[in-house]
């Protein structure tokens, strides 16, 4: 079967998905209240904004005072269509001591302003904050915008029904750490003087104080490691409005606000890994057929989930068909809008997932933009009468000029060249590599590859060949069991060396443990990270997924811990002070801990600087014939924005 490129490519997707505002609609009236806990507090600056297109960019719709009361009443022209954002913030000036995201037009009606809602908008727009005021370029605001109201509800004033309940609630920290939050601010937004530690505590790095809590409160959220037990110190002030707040700082690494989303709960069973399409919407790989019980055998998933950036279910998710069959780290979006994803074969083995219905390992599944399937059975890279080329696949990765997808094959150790207008026309090359298993491309188009199996990475031109040197190994770069591969702006690799994993691709290579690292390639492929080690610390235990931030950052998902881990990038900015390129900026012993983590596979960046992240194995699933974790969970504003979809280096949604 023959595919035809689609020359839709990324920038015009993100046009699309974000239309231009029409002609404003006159007369429209916002009403609310300003409170701090169920304090009102009167004679309150309230203006409402427009966000603009770059961060400290916005425009004012409308302006009145709160009475003694707090209430307010404002009319404003409402800007028309789906692109617009508008915001609220009440305080003298710009030192504001109070904000509210409301969304894309039509605004709700009636509002509270408080801490809670200040918290949400801080963390939501975290990477588009500046000096206490918002913008950006579409889609990153106006998703944002969408997790803001995941965190609290502007209409009421309180923390959001997805905060509040299961997976969330009670199961994890999440709630508590919003509230303590919220109580941390409250002292600034009742008095002046009660602004001056947290400003203290919330500077950059560089010592640069917020201009208001919202900016303040963004600081935290890009800066989670800092100051952590002086904030909750300040959070356990009293008063403190809001109750259900942390009691103890133990476990406490960071004050990120993670939530988790389970989809229509009974799809999802060992998320692997994600891709994101131009409008933020998020596509996970799934490894298992959903199964309630740990110890309920299972086959491989013949589902494909896709998120909205809010976190919920698209209309017309899971999608089916297209031979899916267990998939497992590889997913990608090729320049043309096809989504392809690497069907690994996973399942319970037999007698659990029966004989008959095991999956195969050796296909590739392709969706056009719009869910589609474009594959019947699967692509196997070879004619039905010839053997597949596809040998359990892993890394699925598209090359930026669109003429092919790249397929590590963790089996044979070989990668494939699946031309994406014949792909049953493949070439599948031996490049010095056993288990094969992820990939990443660089600005001249060279191929990476990782080999979990050897300790190696290969790096060839286009056609396949070799570049001198390749593969690198150990004593090049510091490779151990290198797992996950990631490219940064300048097309610098980035590689997580897990020190001690391997897959059943059939078979199992059993090793001594070595220290968990991270390495890092220049582009070209000169090693940086040299000898028998890479960059380690930031609680690192087993790192698989790795991703970089639109600031450059370095971010790692850890298969053990309930961790993730961040590193400073190239040039490092974002950082401790005194650090440098390969630094870790999470903390040594902990990393960033949650509770609502199991085992991590995949993680990747959106437009909006969420994070998002796999949760891919419970725990102990050692003695599970269902070994499958049931959540993903998004970080809101942790990350530098990129642009979607991700095909090549990354290239930053925000200017720097």
């Amino acid at each position: 079967m023959s595919l035809r490129p689609r020359l839709l490519l990324p920038a015009a997707l993100a046009l699309m998905a974000v239309p231009a505002a029409a002609a404003p609609a006159p007369g429209a009236v916002l009403e609310g209240r300003v409170h701090s806990g169920h304090r009102a507090l009167g004679g309150e600056a309230v203006t409402l904004h427009l966000a603009g297109t770059t961060p400290g960019q916005a425009t004012t719709l409308g302006r009145t005072v709160a009475d003694r009361h707090g209430r307010f009443r404002l009319r404003y022209a409402s800007p028309a269509g789906r692109g617009p954002l508008l915001y609220v913030t009440a305080g003298p000036g710009r030192r504001v001591r109070l904000a509210a995201s409301l969304g894309a037009p039509p605004a709700p009606r009636r509002i509270v302003v408080d801490e809670l809602t200040t918290v949400a908008a801080g963390f939501a727009f975290a990477q588009f904050t500046a000096g206490g005021r918002i913008g950006g370029p579409p889609p990153g605001p106006q998703n944002a915008a969408l997790m803001a109201a995941n965190l609290a509800d502007v209409r009421t004033g309180r923390a959001s029904d997805v905060v509040v309940a299961a997976p969330n609630g009670r199961q994890t920290s999440t709630l508590r750490k919003l509230r303590s939050l919220a109580n941390a601010i409250a002292g600034c937004a009742r008095a002046a003087r009660g602004c001056v530690p947290l400003y203290r505590l919330t500077a950059t790095p560089e010592g640069r104080r917020p201009a208001g809590t919202l900016q303040a409160v963004a600081n935290v959220a890009r800066y989670p490691w800092q100051n952590v037990r002086a904030l909750f110190a300040l959070s356990s002030a009293r008063p403190a409005p809001y109750h259900g707040a942390l009691r103890t700082t133990r476990r406490l690494s960071d004050w990120l606000l993670p939530l988790r989303f389970v989809g229509d709960g009974v799809t999802i069973d060992g998320p692997g890994n994600f891709a994101i399409d131009a409008s933020g919407r998020v596509y996970v790989a799934n490894n298992y057929a959903f199964q309630p019980s740990d110890f309920t055998p299972t086959c491989g998933s013949t589902l494909l989930p896709v998120f909205g950036p809010d976190g919920r279910y698209v209309e017309g998710t899971p999608w089916r068909d297209g031979g899916l069959s267990g998939a497992g780290f590889g997913i990608t979006f090729d320049p043309a809008g096809r989504l392809w994803v690497g069907n690994f074969g996973f399942a319970s083995p037999a007698p659990g997932c029966p004989e008959d219905e095991q999956p195969p390992h050796d296909t590739v599944s392709v969706f056009s933009s719009g869910g589609t399937a474009l594959s019947a059975t699967g692509y196997r890279g070879a004619p039905d009468d010839q053997p597949a080329l596809v040998n359990w696949p892993q890394g699925t990765v598209a090359h930026p000029s669109g003429d092919a997808v790249w397929v590590a094959n963790c089996n044979d150790g070989r990668l494939v060249r699946m031309p994406t207008d014949a792909p049953n026309t493949a070439t599948a090359y031996d490049v010095g590599l056993a288990q094969a298993f992820d990939i990443a491309i660089d600005r001249q188009g060279l191929i990476y590859a990782t080999g979990l199996g050897n300790d190696r990475l290969a790096i060839v031109r286009p056609d396949g060949t070799p570049i001198p040197g390749s593969p690198l190994q150990t004593t090049d770069a510091g490779l151990d069991r290198p797992m996950g591969i990631a490219a940064d702006s300048a097309g610098n690799m980035w590689i997580s060396n897990s020190a001690r994993m391997t897959l059943p691709c059939p078979d199992v290579s059993p090793r001594p443990r070595g220290t968990p690292s991270v390495s890092l390639v220049a582009a070209g492929g000169r090693p940086v990270t040299t000898g028998a080690a890479g960059f380690t610390g930031g609680g690192l235990t087993i790192p698989w997924g790795i991703a970089v931030d639109g600031n450059d950052n370095v971010w790692v998902a850890n298969f053990a811990g309930q961790r993730i881990s961040q590193f400073c990038g190239v040039p490092a900015r974002g950082c401790r002070p005194g650090s440098t390129t390969g630094d870790p900026i999470s903390p040594d012993g902990t990393g960033y801990f949650f509770d609502g983590l199991v085992r991590l596979t995949g993680l990747q960046v959106d437009p909006s600087g969420n994070l998002w992240v796999a949760n891919n194995w419970k725990r102990v699933p050692d003695a599970a014939a269902n070994p499958g974790g049931y959540q993903v969970v998004v970080y809101p504003g942790a990350a530098g924005p990129v642009r979607t979809p991700l095909i090549g280096p990354p290239v930053p949604l925000l200017a720097r």
